[in-house]
C-alpha cells in the first residue's frame, strides 16, 4: 500500500518523526475509531461536531439529518477538517514538562460530495452501521424511502490525510532519570460492559452474539 502524498497542509512540522503517511496505517486508525470530530465553518463561525464515520475503500463517509447545519454545509462543498484520535496510554514522566500521552490520530482535509443515488446511499448507511457493530445490519429493518430522504450522506476522498502516532515510555531530560519518581505508561483501552436490554423487548429476545462479544473482548484485553 503506497503513501498518501504529502501536501502543505498535511505535512507535519512539529515532531515530524511521529508522522505517518502510509495509506494502510491511516485506514487502520480510521477503521478502529468509533467517533470523529468534524470541523467546518458556517456563516463565518467555526464549529467542531462529533459524529459517526465509516471508511469505504478510499473515501470517508458521514451521515446525519437533512436538517443538520453541518451536513448542509458539507453537502454544498464546504471545506472540512475531520479528525480521529485513539488514546492508548498516559505517559508519566519525571518532570511535569515531559508528561504526554500515547495515541494514534488522523487528520483528513477536503471537500465532500453528497451521495444522492439511493442504492449508493443505502450501501453507505450499511457500512456506517457495520462500522459501529459488525453484523447488525442483517438483523434490523433497513431504512425506508422516507428515512433515506430525511438523511444526508457525504463522502470525502482520502487523498489529503496524515497520521500522527506516539508510542513508548516517557522521554525525560537526562539529569531527571536519577530522580526517585515513578515514571512509565498507564495503558488505556475502550471497554464495553454487558448488554443492557431495552424494557420493551419482545418476549424471548436475547442479546445477539455481536453484542455479548463486545463485553467478552473487553474482559480479555
Amino acid at each position: 500500500m503506497n503513501d498518501i502524498p504529502q501536501t502543505g497542509r498535511t505535512k507535519l512540522r512539529r515532531l515530524p518523526d511521529r508522522a505517518l503517511y502510509d495509506r494502510q496505517a491511516i485506514y487502520d486508525i480510521l477503521d478502529e475509531a468509533l467517533v470523529c470530530h468534524v470541523g467546518f465553518v458556517d456563516q463565518g463561525h467555526p464549529y467542531v461536531i462529533p459524529t459517526i464515520h465509516a471508511r469505504i475503500d478510499d473515501r470517508l463517509c458521514l451521515h446525519g439529518s437533512r436538517a443538520s447545519r453541518m451536513l448542509r454545509c458539507l453537502s454544498q462543498g464546504g471545506p472540512a477538517c475531520i479528525t480521529v484520535t485513539l488514546l492508548d496510554g498516559l505517559v508519566l514522566a519525571r518532570s511535569a514538562f515531559h508528561h504526554s500521552m500515547n495515541y494514534r490520530s488522523v487528520v483528513v482535509l477536503g471537500k465532500g460530495r453528497e451521495i444522492v443515488d439511493p442504492p449508493e446511499k443505502t450501501a453507505a448507511l450499511h457500512r456506517l452501521t457495520e462500522h459501529v457493530v459488525a453484523g447488525r445490519w442483517a438483523d434490523v429493518r433497513p431504512p425506508s424511502e422516507n428515512e433515506l430522504a430525511a438523511t444526508t450522506v457525504v463522502s470525502f476522498p482520502l487523498d489529503e490525510a496524515s497520521a500522527k502516532v506516539r508510542t513508548g515510555p516517557p522521554k525525560d531530560d537526562e539529569p531527571d532519570y536519577a530522580a526517585p519518581v515513578w515514571a512509565g505508561v498507564i495503558p488505556l483501552t475502550l471497554t464495553a460492559g454487558p448488554p443492557e436490554p431495552d424494557s420493551r423487548l419482545a418476549p424471548g429476545t436475547g442479546p445477539p452474539g455481536y453484542a455479548t462479544a463486545y463485553h467478552r473482548q473487553s474482559r480479555t484485553r
